[in-house]
């Protein structure tokens, strides 16, 4: 059946092609109408308090955001022309300013001093913008942009609609630059690793379409994360480079084969490829797999594009790259030079005449490579992940330095609620502390006014029929131990005034994504190790060697995640979760590559140490070609990304490969000799054990 498809592509190569090169247009047209979210908080689960109450403040209120204006050294008239010309962007809603609630004849300086407070400090003055849409939406981000071309230079435009914002303009701009500078460090790396200049350039334009295809796909998921979408260049090219060097070392072998036969040489690697790349892809595809099952829907987002990602990579691998190889066959054999890598003929010797050593070595980088990977630092705040020199970033640290405030919350509380009950609620978050003021309906007429006297645009800002709003400033930072504490305890606050009341905004939703993250981690390495584990045990039909390679990548994780503790660096929350999981699931397969040679010299009649050598020396050129690839398909994006929730992401993917590539070479092999007797004794079909092996063991482990 292989063989058979093999040769099908062969024969129908030129119709190959050009169907591959058709495709692309639909592709293109899918990856332009695919939407792109920028907002993170939208991924927490829909059956939280904090986002029944964003849906609560759409459908009630008309709005899910709002932003603060800070301006600075502005008359008051031209404050409130500033504010009147907001008010004309389409999607805002209102603007809250002191002229919502006193006319402007009235000097500012005469109202009570908590409502001056609340907008004014020194020079400084403080507007509230509510928009009819929600935070992320393409609406709400275009109006900030309206806004910020209404404002004057002393004007700063607050918020997490305005973070987004940036965000979207920051990723727009650089992911086309992580596209060019993984695909140039690859190609790079894999020009002077192959035989030819040629080659590397059809593995780039077979990647490249299968990237395509998967961008194109995406518009059937309505929407993708705007790290999903700058990472699925990125890791796409990274774990499927395997499938094309190996298509191609392959190939090479068969035409010795086939004494230069070269339709028939390609054949029989497409053949032999499906089994290796099959087996090879299944783990990485595994890996991702494990991303969706996070409650935080954004492992869902990633996992299952690049799941797809992987699977197109390899159908580019075995039909559209063999095609490109063979019609250009004649560009390919003049572009033929003599690789840089060397042989690494001497490896396998001293590996295995030194395994002892690299034995001893795994448990002394095991305890504190496992005490760093738990005590690595995790920041959680959205704005961290930003250059500081953005607008929103700017602006926020105004409201703070001006306003003592880094956070502004809303509270939901049903409308029927008595209004001293209100009252009284609102006294007590107001002595919480860090709490820098509470704005409500009393707030800003005074209890003597009664409720029909007041206009309705001001009244409809905080009171609906069924829900009645308050907004609450906090001094403390989002993220932070004190911001915890006291969405907590608002929290306790509002449900002992009204059961179905909430507390809604960016830092409760940050606190509900601390909480869900943190299960989801443990979720998705146990799953990962889980399903990587059986898939393995099935390949080998063994159940001693899916734990110890498990193990020995698991290592190099360790490794990888412990190195920040000790270089006192904080990653950004997505990435301690998710780097796991992708580098066991595209690095096991350097494990695999040797196991598999390995069992199959034993099966041979090899003794261990002779079948340890063979797998190593074989092995040993294509694990370092495939980890520099990985390597410069990741480090070059993480240097230059300015967004650290996607620069620290591909560090740690770009050192996961080098260490991940060390930890087989070195370690892997005295793992198999050492424990050869229990993978003899455990794997079906394995040759007899050898009560040599199992003597010599016991020492060692003495």
């Amino acid at each position: 059946m292989k063989i058979r498809f093999g040769k099908w592509v062969v024969k129908h190569k030129t119709l190959i092609f050009v169907i591959s090169l058709l495709l692309l247009i639909p592709s293109v047209f899918g990856f332009l109408g695919t939407r792109v979210n920028y907002d993170i908080l939208s991924y927490l689960p829909g059956n939280i308090d904090t986002m029944k109450g964003q849906d609560i403040l759409v459908n009630e209120f008309g709005t899910g955001a709002f932003s603060l204006v800070v301006t600075e050294g502005m008359t008051e008239k031209d404050v409130a022309k500033t504010k009147s010309d907001i008010e004309a962007v389409d999607q805002v809603a209102k603007v809250v300013w002191y002229n919502t609630v006193a006319d402007l004849s009235i000097p500012m300086e005469v109202l009570p001093d908590d409502l001056y407070q609340k907008f004014n400090h020194g020079d400084t003055t403080l507007m509230m913008v509510i928009f009819k849409d929600t935070t992320s939406s393409d609406n709400t981000m275009d109006a900030i942009e309206e806004i910020r071309g209404i404002v004057k230079e002393n004007c700063f435009v607050s918020g997490m609609s305005a973070v987004v914002t940036d965000t979207r303009n920051l990723v727009e701009k650089e992911v086309p630059m992580y596209v060019l500078i993984a695909a140039g460090l690859s190609l790079l790396v894999l020009m002077l690793t192959l035989d030819s200049f040629l080659v590397p350039v059809f593995f780039m334009l077979s990647i490249g379409m299968a990237i395509v295809y998967n961008l194109g796909s995406n518009i059937f998921q309505g929407e993708i994360s705007y790290i999903t979408q700058a990472l699925t260049a990125v890791l796409q090219l990274g774990v499927t480079m395997d499938y094309s060097i190996f298509l191609w070392h392959s190939y090479e072998e068969q035409q010795i084969r086939f004494h230069g036969d070269k339709n028939r040489a390609m054949a029989h690697a497409i053949s032999n490829s499906i089994s290796a790349v099959f087996g090879s892809s299944v783990t990485t595809v595994a890996g991702f797999i494990a991303l969706c099952f996070m409650s935080f829907t954004l492992g869902l987002d990633l996992g299952i594009v690049m799941a797809k990602g992987v699977i197109l990579g390899v159908l580019c691998c075995v039909t559209v790259l063999p095609s490109m190889i063979l019609i250009f066959d004649k560009a390919v054999e003049k572009s033929r030079h003599k690789a840089l890598l060397p042989e690494l003929k001497k490896i396998g010797p001293f590996v295995t005449k030194h395994y002892r050593i690299f034995a001893v070595l795994f448990i002394v980088l095991l305890v504190p490579a496992l005490y760093g990977y738990t005590k690595t630092d995790v920041y959680y705040n959205l704005d961290a992940t930003l250059p500081k020199d953005l607008d929103s970033i700017a602006a926020n640290q105004k409201l703070e330095d001006n306003f003592n405030m880094n956070a502004v919350d809303m509270v939901l509380v049903r409308s029927s609620l008595d209004q001293k009950d209100v009252r009284k609620m609102t006294r007590e978050i107001q002595q919480e502390q860090g709490v820098s003021w509470v704005l409500g309906l009393e707030s800003l007429v005074g209890p003597a006014i009664p409720e029909e006297m007041i206009p309705e645009d001001l009244l409809s800002v905080v009171k609906t029929e069924d829900w009645e709003l308050l907004l609450v400033g906090s001094e403390y930072k989002i993220a932070s131990e004190e911001m915890g504490r006291q969405c907590e305890n608002i929290s306790s606050i509002i449900k002992k005034y009204d059961q179905e009341g909430m507390l809604v905004g960016e830092a409760p939703c940050t606190e509900d994504l601390i909480k869900i993250t943190d299960q989801d981690f443990k979720t998705v390495s146990a799953v990962s190790i889980g399903v990587i584990f059986l898939i393995i045990m099935v390949v080998f039909k063994s159940v001693s060697l899916p734990a110890i390679l498990v193990c020995v990548i698991e290592l190099a994780i360790f490794i990888n995640m412990g190195i920040p503790y000790y270089t006192g660096t904080a990653l950004p929350f997505i990435a301690s979760i998710v780097i796991g999981t992708i580098q066991l699931g595209a690095t096991v397969d350097y494990a695999i590559l040797m196991t598999t040679r390995y069992r199959k010299e034993r099966d041979k009649g090899q003794n261990k140490k002779e079948a340890v050598q063979i797998a190593l020396q074989t092995s040993a050129k294509s694990v370092l070609v495939s980890a520099f690839s990985f390597f410069a398909a990741t480090i070059g994006v993480g240097v230059y990304s300015s967004v650290d929730m996607i620069g620290s992401l591909c560090m740690l993917m770009a050192r996961g490969a080098l260490i991940s590539m060390a930890v087989v070479i070195l370690i892997l092999p005295s793992m198999l000799l050492i424990f050869d007797w229990l993978i003899c004794r455990t794997t079906i079909g394995a040759p007899k054990i050898n009560k040599k092996s199992k003597k010599m063991t016991q020492e060692v482990l003495k």
